[in-house]
């Protein structure tokens, strides 16, 4: 069965990633309130659906994307249940052919890996790298599920506190496509 912890309305006591001890300082900080849960590690979209549950609200889907060159990459945030399909994404933003990032850029850049892409990931993008696009839906629900940072801690966030507050606090502005 999969581990899902009682709802938690406070930082961790200890941390298990710098960024994952930057989401809670930069939520803190901005007075940005949270619910979390602690879990069984998260890897897939499936293994979202009890923490979605306890929570009461749907996990966003957030994919690390790139040219083919691997000098251009994209933070995309959709709803869990749409099918990624980069010709569609590339075709939004008329850019080239996007696909997955390897996972060692993703950790370079965002400081997360395979299973942990969030939004906070930026706070790691010392060079502004990479441009956050949203899927328009994401941006219709009250609440934001997302990872914070690790596949084994998520937590729930107004939306509209993230793209409004958060976001401009780390310095980027999200580009908005529909999908």
């Amino acid at each position: 069965m999969f581990f899902v912890s009682d709802i938690l309305k406070k930082s961790p006591d200890t941390y298990n990633s710098p960024l994952q001890e930057m989401v809670y300082e930069s939520l803190t900080k901005l007075q940005i309130s949270f619910e979390r849960v602690n879990s069984d590690e998260a890897i897939s979209m499936e293994d979202c659906i009890e923490i979605n549950q306890k929570l009461d609200m749907k996990m966003v889907k957030t994919l690390f994307l790139c040219n083919s060159k691997k000098t251009k990459f994209y933070l995309f945030i959709t709803t869990a249940d749409k099918p990624f399909k980069s010709k569609d994404f590339s075709n939004a933003l008329d850019i080239s052919r996007v696909s997955f990032a390897p996972a060692d850029l993703m950790e370079s850049i965002l400081g997360v890996k395979v299973g942990a892409a969030t939004v906070f990931g930026v706070l790691m993008d010392k060079e502004n790298l990479v441009q956050v696009v949203f899927d328009k839906d994401v941006l219709l629900e009250e609440w934001y599920g997302c990872s914070d940072g690790t596949t084994t801690g998520y937590m729930k966030v107004k939306t509209k506190l993230i793209v409004n507050n958060f976001l401009t606090y780390a310095k980027y502005i999200p580009t908005v496509i529909e999908m």
